[in-house]
């Protein structure tokens, strides 16, 4: 494998940065898909558009590129093109070796340190090709749950696996275990009241929310369980209503097989049970929406066997680890294609301190050629 020259941890760098200054917050990718197609069509690669936009409501569908021959075996890379919001624009500076964003937004390495990977990837390719075909996909809205690749087609790609650069960890780590991940979201009504003349004609919604709440189980539930209440609202503008509406918003997951859905179960046993006691009487409706389903790698499939090789030719102990989030690679495997989330370095996402080191930004284009070099010697 020839290491990244001069010119292409250069080009990486100036391409990154470019890509972090275009706001892309999820369903609103249209401007940061614009500057892929047309790096990627400058340089003779055609793009083409899916649908995920009309399904998930977005600016843009997820875009797919393929370099090589029809003929040739393939693998695919994959990267998300969106970020989590932000407010005020993106100026992203190198400190102390490392970028960062110099406001108090986000950095938005994740995802589009692997996003400038990819696009200096195919310069090469398409410059001095590649000992196998390459397919490089660039989902949109990933942040919500995985919604631009749970629209993908994976019917429509000619590669046997595929990678996702999307953990924030040190390069080495191979996401060898991910979670199952449940939303739900519940809707209490009561009934309104003048709080002061006749309290006692009045079913309060936020009354009801809370005793759930206080009684659900929260945060780290084992070493493989986590849940969380993210959101509440409703209420009045006024102290003297009762209020009739609550809104409240959480999740669980679990690495262990059905776990998750057997907490959602409780979550929502839980809301029924404050909904009908006796001072509340309260309406519940309770949503619940899977995101992702979880998976477990073994040490000998392909994909993982090529990674370990591609890692320790650019000097990195691959260890295997288990993550308590999701990426694109848990809609893929869901579809039945094969894909493998390996970290590449990027730190505190989706925070105002996010930050990648030039070095694991350059590694990581590094250990993506030394991975085509492990399939075309395979």
């Amino acid at each position: 494998m020839r290491p990244a020259s001069e010119l292409e941890t250069r080009r990486l760098n100036e391409t990154f940065a470019a890509l972090c200054a275009i706001p892309s917050p999820s369903r609103a990718e249209g401007a940061v898909a614009a500057y892929v197609r047309s790096e990627l069509e400058q340089i003779g690669v055609e793009v083409e558009e899916d649908g995920a936009a009309a399904v998930i409501g977005g600016q843009s569908g997820n875009l797919l590129a393929r370099i090589g021959p029809d003929a040739s075996r393939s693998v695919l890379f994959c990267a998300h093109l969106d970020t989590v919001p932000h407010e005020g624009p993106v100026v992203p500076v190198v400190v102390d070796g490392g970028w960062e964003s110099e406001g108090d937004t986000i950095l938005g390495a994740d995802n589009k340190a692997a996003v400038a990977v990819l696009l200096e990837l195919a310069r090469r390719a398409t410059i001095e090709g590649a000992a196998v075909g390459l397919e490089l996909c660039f989902t949109v809205a990933e942040e919500p749950g995985l919604l631009g690749a749970n629209a993908f087609d994976v019917s429509t790609l000619h590669s046997e696996l595929g990678y996702v650069y999307d953990h924030a960890t040190p390069i080495g780590e191979i996401i060898a275990a991910s979670p199952t991940h449940i939303r739900w979201r519940a809707d209490i009504r009561g009934r309104a009241a003048h709080a002061g003349m006749s309290p006692e004609d009045g079913r309060s919604a936020i009354t009801a929310a809370a005793r759930a709440v206080a009684a659900l189980p929260d945060g780290r539930i084992d070493e493989l369980s986590s849940a969380n209440v993210a959101r509440i609202r409703g209420g009045v503008a006024g102290t003297n209503v009762v209020p009739e509406h609550c809104q409240v918003d959480g999740e669980v997951r679990s690495l262990e097989e059905g776990r998750a859905e057997l907490m959602a179960e409780a979550v929502a046993e839980t809301f029924q049970d404050a909904a009908n006691e006796p001072d509340c009487q309260c309406d519940l409706d309770l949503t619940i929406e899977r995101s992702f389903i979880g998976y477990k790698l073994g040490d000998d499939e392909p994909g993982v066997v090529a990674a370990k090789a591609a890692l320790e030719a650019c000097g990195y102990e691959p260890k295997m680890v288990a993550s308590g989030g999701g990426s694109d690679a848990n809609a893929l495997r869901a579809k039945g294609f094969p894909c493998i989330n390996l970290a590449n370095g990027t730190q505190n996402p989706h925070e105002p301190s996010e930050r990648v080191a030039v070095a694991q930004l350059e590694a990581m284009l590094n250990v993506t050629f030394a991975l085509i070099d492990a399939f075309g010697q395979d």
